[in-house]
């Protein structure tokens, strides 16, 4: 049967060695000497050992007593790590993580499980918008920590993953079939912008049928089969199918998963934040264009 360490008690033990009396240790713990007293009797009786050779004019440890020291000191370093992590105002504070909506899963929700285990106390604002407006944020200081989809990595910024554009319709959908070809896009969605001119270099005509403020709407338009829609692979609905090769679409290009942080006023919990999501990227990366090419 596991038995249980008395911390109270251990940390008069460590101050007594580390002072060479009770007394002066009494008066560093604020405690009586008897009190003192009391919970190093009650240590050694639950342990069953003597740690403390009282034979001389001074107190001296004993064998069992130096190894105890060490161990000791050390779970009463991490009581009050955890003590002062968990309790410290310097871990309560509100952190504004900015995610574009399509890349929020897999991993931003795992992510801020962990942190909010870790951290309690500090209240993480996800906020989801397109990447040129959360850089905007980022520079009006109205963000912390953002993360962005761009073909290539601005300076300031760090890549943590990356992910092929590639065309998606409705399962088992024809409407790629069609001319012009019907797109739908949310307003001011960067993937648009490289979808229309890869269609434009190609001589392929094209239309925008759905033009929305929602991406919801976008769903439900290219799962009725309405329109295509190119967007990061790994974030396509869970009922949408690759357009098919015969439809003679220009190939996509890759985008970089950047991270970027700001002039946030606690740049501990920033810096963890940050560490999570570059480790979470790291162990489980959205598909590169050659695996994706593979899986299907």
């Amino acid at each position: 049967m596991p038995r249980n360490l008395d911390l109270t008690a251990l940390r008069s033990f460590v101050t007594v060695a580390e002072v060479g009396g009770v007394t002066r240790a009494a008066g560093q713990l604020h405690l009586t000497q008897s009190a003192v007293s009391m919970q190093l009797k009650r240590l050694e009786e639950s342990m069953g050992l003597s740690l403390l050779d009282r034979s001389g004019r001074g107190i001296a440890l004993t064998q069992q007593g130096e190894l105890l020291l060490s161990y000791a000191k050390r779970l009463l370093a991490l009581n009050d790590e955890a003590w002062g992590r968990l309790t410290s105002d310097d871990f309560e504070d509100t952190i504004v993580l900015g995610v574009p909506h399509d890349i929020v899963y897999p991993h931003i929700p795992k992510v801020l499980k962990r942190f909010a285990a870790e951290f309690p106390r500090v209240k993480v604002q996800l906020v989801s918008s397109y990447t040129l407006d959360l850089k905007q944020k980022l520079e009006q200081g109205k963000a912390d920590l953002i993360l962005g989809t761009e073909v290539n990595c601005p300076q300031g910024a760090v890549s943590v993953g990356s992910a092929c554009l590639n065309w998606y319709c409705a399962q088992d959908g024809r409407v790629w079939k069609k001319q012009p070809l019907a797109l739908a896009y949310e307003n001011r969605c960067l993937f648009g912008q490289f979808a229309i001119e890869a269609l434009d270099n190609a001589s392929i005509t094209w239309e925008l049928v759905v033009d929305t403020n929602h991406a919801k709407t976008v769903e439900a338009s290219v799962s009725a089969d309405l329109a295509i829609h190119a967007c990061l692979c790994g974030t396509q609905s869970a009922d949408w199918d690759v357009v098919p090769d015969e439809a003679g679409l220009p190939a996509l290009p890759e985008f970089q998963i950047t991270m970027q942080k700001g002039g946030s006023a606690n740049p501990i919990l920033t810096d963890r934040l940050a560490d999570m999501i570059a480790s979470a990227y790291a162990h489980q990366a959205m598909p590169t264009r050659s695996q994706h090419l593979q899986a299907i």
